[in-house]
């Protein structure tokens, strides 16, 4: 940490423009940038329910690494992703497992057959195309996700962008995935919501984060916001790491069985 925080800002912001921001690897933010992570466990979860699946689905793998996390996976495994570079990233990683990823753009009807999985994951997907989810999972199928959840980080948003609407703020609310699953046929197995701190030790962490999580603070580029940068650089040197509070939410939802259709009943007979 001393040795980031005795290099200058120019140094520090020059690095982190410099970094790969593809796929979600995490790894550059080490001794950078600190989050504490949900109590449930989403990899570890999704890996159990992964390995009693027969058909899985992952939404928007980003570069496949959650996934690949995986000890074991279903003999029909699947994943779509809409950014080029992650799905190329997600390809390479996840081939030798066995599984086929499927560029798709996130606001399309996924590309497979109705009731063709009995497990659909995803994490922190963008949005969650409810309707599309109840299609393609099978009756008693699950959908298992770990999503953002409402002012997620906004203390990093309203820093550049200045205070948000309680609407953007709460758009990511678990009460409206909840009823948009129900709406959608689903039914609630599971919710569960935290509040997480984030420390960001130095700029060069808040810039690579703003390159890579893009919705944060649309059009984000360096350039644009080098004052904004310098000051909070200023502040982190002589006040310590920069606070953020990120929120996440676990939903669990089940399609019904299928009803089974009752047996006719037998025609009266007048004597």
């Amino acid at each position: 940490m001393t040795a980031i925080r005795n290099r200058t800002f120019e140094a520090l912001v020059t690095e982190a423009e410099a970094a790969s921001v593809d796929g979600w690897d995490f790894s550059w933010f080490e001794g950078r940038a600190t989050e504490e992570r949900p109590s449930w466990g989403y990899a570890r979860a999704m890996g159990e329910r992964l390995a009693r699946a027969s058909a899985a689905l992952d939404i928007q793998t980003g570069g496949g690494e959650v996934l690949d996390s995986a000890p074991k996976l279903p003999q029909l495994t699947a994943a779509t992703e809409g950014w080029p570079p992650n799905v190329a990233k997600a390809t390479a990683l996840l081939h030798s497992r066995g599984a086929v990823v499927v560029a798709a753009a996130e606001d399309a009807p996924l590309p497979f057959a109705a009731e063709a999985f009995d497990l659909v994951v995803s994490r922190h997907p963008v949005r969650t195309y409810w309707d599309e989810v109840a299609r393609v999972l099978r009756p008693g199928g699950t959908y298992f996700s770990q999503q953002v959840g409402p002012a997620s980080v906004v203390e990093v948003v309203e820093y550049f962008l200045g205070p948000q609407p309680d609407k953007v703020k709460n758009g990511r609310h678990p009460d409206l995935a909840v009823a948009a699953a129900e709406a959608a046929g689903l039914d609630l197995v599971d919710l569960r919501s935290e509040r997480l701190r984030i420390e960001f030790h130095d700029i060069g962490a808040v810039v690579h984060f703003l390159r890579k999580v893009i919705w944060m603070v649309p059009g984000f580029t360096v350039d644009q916001y080098r004052p904004q940068l310098r000051t909070l650089h200023e502040q982190i040197e002589t006040e310590g790491p920069f606070i953020a509070h990120s929120t996440r939410f676990l939903i669990e939802a089940r399609k019904p069985e299928a009803r089974k259709p009752e047996a006719p009943k037998p025609e009266s007979r007048r004597p």
